[in-house]
């Protein structure tokens, strides 16, 4: 553990925007499988719900610093080109 107060408060502030990361990290994971799950199942309407709800975590996710704008770009990119390749 650090002996300096500053160091103290940088571990304790670390931690927070880590944990805060990782739920919307989590939360995008989550919105782009249920993207994946409704393309597997050929299931156009419901592919295009879960696309832009997938679409506003991404961006959300993009607006709070956790992905880089192009990454962000290149997964909304990917889900879209999937969702509309559907029958």
């Amino acid at each position: 553990m650090a002996n300096i107060k500053s160091a103290k408060k940088r571990i304790l502030v670390n931690r927070t925007k880590a944990a805060r990361n990782k739920s919307i990290r989590s939360a995008v994971k989550t919105s782009i499988k249920k993207v994946e799950a409704a393309v597997q199942n050929n299931d156009k309407a419901a592919a295009q719900v879960a696309l832009n709800e997938a679409i506003a975590t991404i961006s959300k996710a993009t607006s709070k610093g956790v992905y880089h704008k192009n990454n962000c770009a290149r997964k909304v990119s990917r889900l879209t080109k999937a969702v509309n390749n559907i029958g």
